[in-house]
């Protein structure tokens, strides 16, 4: 196998994202496809999709906590 110099590494780390986001986008249009529904986080809401156009609200979703990179966060355990 090859190795990868810096550079190289760098430009596929870059990468990342992008090929997420296509894959993402793949299996969404895939599962409505196969005739299954979808949910995912629109705009604060969660949001089923169907295969026939239509979707529905299931829930509001809480806003979003920031975070500054590099912070650690812990879990308060109840």
């Amino acid at each position: 196998m090859k190795e990868l110099d810096e550079k190289a590494m760098s430009y596929l780390e870059a990468r990342i994202p992008e090929l997420a986001e296509g894959a993402v986008k793949q299996a969404y249009c895939k599962n409505l496809a196969a005739g299954r529904k979808v949910v995912e986080a629109v705009n604060g809401q969660l949001i089923e999709s169907f295969p026939d156009g239509t979707s529905r609200v299931i829930k509001p979703l809480a806003a979003p906590t920031p975070v500054v990179p590099g912070q650690r966060r812990v879990r308060v355990k109840r």
